[in-house]
């Protein structure tokens, strides 16, 4: 069972910053609305912040921020820079772990130097051929919720899904596929939560299984895995979380290969608090409430 820290809440009168310029603004806007809420029944007192632009206005008495912003100028460091600038404790963790989490090149990279296991990869942009056999999965590098990601299984399939995903960040992630099971391991604290296993329709977890809640996407908590599985993934998610920095809370994907090997994917260093998320799905699994669970990582915020 994961406990919410016991004693006096270093703070009272906290703010929520959701939505943002990302792509991702949608699903921020729904992420942090929930938070507020999550908080307000957790006892704080409570002003929501709807992001618009990369800028920052923090009403006076907000002594602490927990930022729902997903994707660039919420997940990249750069609005972690500016509460540092104005001295506001935040969630999360701090500037160039945030900065290194959400580049996946720059993650894989320092995966692979702390031997963390990880697909075969390469970063190409335009009129770069790919060396990696088929199939493989392109995405941009400085994206989240599944935006711009294809899976490519043919060469005919190439150009058009090189076309999408490079449009975003001028380069492409392009990475060897794993066939087997989707796994995701979230991290609150020092601690590793129940594994999920994503069971999604034709095996490819998009945007549309992840937030359109009609697609027949399952959601297995705890994942039916054997115990050495188990510790194994929350072992390496740990791993991945303390090797690129990261601080409060996070969430660790996986494939799992037919023969049990398990590749780390990326880290999402502010997870989704969506309806249909996977922390607070993981975390109730854990014996933790979502106002608890935002009470939990709210206790957490601080400077870098």
């Amino acid at each position: 069972m994961l406990a919410v820290p016991q004693g006096p809440k270093p703070f009272r009168r906290v703010a929520v910053l959701k939505g943002g310029p990302s792509t991702e603004r949608e699903v921020s806007l729904r992420s942090g609305t929930a938070v507020a809420n999550g908080l307000r029944q957790a006892g704080y007192r409570v002003d929501e912040i709807d992001v618009t632009a990369p800028a920052l206005d923090v009403p006076g008495g907000v002594e602490a921020v927990f930022i729902a912003l997903h994707g660039a100028f919420g997940e990249d460091g750069q609005m972690q820079s500016l509460l540092e600038s104005q001295r506001i404790p935040y969630t999360g963790s701090g500037v160039e772990a945030s900065r290194v989490s959400f580049d996946k090149r720059l993650s894989k990279a320092l995966m692979m130097r702390h031997a963390i296991p990880t697909p075969a990869f390469e970063v190409l942009t335009a009129g770069q051929p790919h060396s990696l056999p088929l199939p493989v999965v392109i995405k941009p590098p400085c994206q989240g919720s599944t935006i711009g990601i294809h899976k490519v299984d043919a060469e005919s399939q190439w150009a058009a899904a090189f076309a999408d995903a490079v449009r975003y960040d001028g380069a492409v992630l392009v990475e060897a596929y794993i066939p087997g099971r989707e796994l995701t391991v979230g991290v609150v604290g020092d601690s590793a939560l129940p594994v999920i296993e994503i069971v999604a329709p034709n095996q490819w977890y998009d945007y549309d299984a992840k937030y359109s809640g009609t697609r027949g996407t399952q959601y297995l908590v705890p994942a039916p895995l054997n115990a050495e599985t188990e510790a194994s993934c929350k072992r390496i998610a740990l791993a991945t979380f303390r090797a690129l920095g990261c601080r409060g809370m996070g969430r660790i994907d996986f494939r799992m290969d037919p023969g049990g090997g398990l590749f780390v994917l990326e880290l999402n260093n502010i997870p989704g608090f969506t309806a249909t998320s996977l922390l607070p799905k993981a975390a109730r699994c854990a014996g933790l409430e979502f106002p608890d669970l935002c009470d939990y990582i709210m206790r957490m915020a601080r400077l870098d």
